[in-house]
């Protein structure tokens, strides 16, 4: 019995490690995505904007703004939209990875995160 429990005990203990390796490789990886960016273009390719993959404006470029105010701030959403999508989906697939990485294999663990 005595064993048992050691071993149970023991195992919590490396869970534990493990944790922490996995929050300090999600930090690296949030730092590494600061580095990683996005570029779209709009359809009609007078606006351009660039984020990170952490979700962050990094430059808007017009070069020539296309009819009213409206009309370009119509196109600038848009833009801005599909690149923080993209950057959203690089993010989460990054992110998952480096927390996961450092887990025991446990069936369903994945599907968590």
């Amino acid at each position: 019995m005595a064993q048992i429990k050691k071993t149970m005990f023991g195992d919590l203990f490396n869970i534990k490690e493990k944790i922490e390796k996995a929050k300090q490789e999600v930090f690296d990886t949030k730092q590494r995505l600061d580095k990683v960016y996005v570029d779209k273009t709009s359809a009609c390719g007078n606006i351009s904007v660039s984020v990170t993959a952490n979700k962050q404006v990094r430059e808007i470029r017009i070069a020539e703004i296309p009819g009213n105010k409206e009309n370009l701030a119509e196109i600038l959403t848009r833009t801005l939209n599909e690149a923080l999508e993209e950057a959203g989906k690089i993010q989460e697939v990054e992110l998952k990875n480096a927390f996961v990485k450092h887990l025991p294999d446990i069936p369903g663990l994945n599907h968590l995160f």
